[in-house]
């Protein structure tokens, strides 16, 4: 890591394990790309649905995620995400599934738990390629994302009351630019 740059992650802490987790992530230079908020409301332009589309497809993909909130605004989403094992398949569900690409280094019934980090690269990177695709050439995300790690049903509330009630609070929004 560079002297000059601030850690991302909680050092020590596994981003891999149970647990609930607040994320940020901002389009490189603040761009307000996803949309408008009118009368409180997000209304999401064709690439904000990308964004939100993209957020849903990551739920497919990863068995473990929980989405408990989640919002696209102008030109950054929030998240309250939960990684859970407790609705992985059993051995038995997995042998019946066709099994292709990297999936074949983990054995049947094994999901192999992807980090924070790792998830929302992958949301990301296909949420990039996309709006790229759909006519937005330039489109980045900033380096990183925002993460807190959720530890008591208080803070879980009042984040997940946070994102619900963000588009309402635009005007006085930190990443309003």
């Amino acid at each position: 890591m560079r002297p000059d740059r601030k850690r991302n992650r909680l050092l020590g802490f596994d981003y891999r394990q149970d647990a609930f987790y607040f994320v940020t992530s901002c389009v490189k230079e603040m761009a307000c790309v996803f949309g408008d908020v009118v009368n409180g409301a997000m209304h999401l332009n064709g690439y904000g649905q990308i964004a939100e589309r993209q957020w849903f497809w990551l739920l497919e993909q990863y068995p473990y995620l929980r989405s408990h909130a989640f919002v696209v605004m102008p030109n950054h989403i929030h998240a309250l995400v939960e990684i859970s094992r407790e609705d992985l398949e059993s051995g038995a569900e997995a042998a019946m599934r066709e099994r292709t690409g990297r999936d074949l280094s983990v054995p049947y019934g094994m999901q192999k738990i992807k980090s924070l980090s790792e998830i929302m690269g992958a949301y990301k990177t296909t949420t990039s390629k996309l709006i790229r695709l759909a006519g937005m050439p330039e489109f980045a995300w900033h380096r990183s994302f925002h993460d807190h790690i959720i530890r008591d049903e208080k803070s879980f509330f009042n984040i997940k009351n946070y994102i619900e009630h963000n588009p309402a609070k635009w005007k006085d929004d930190t990443f309003r630019r």
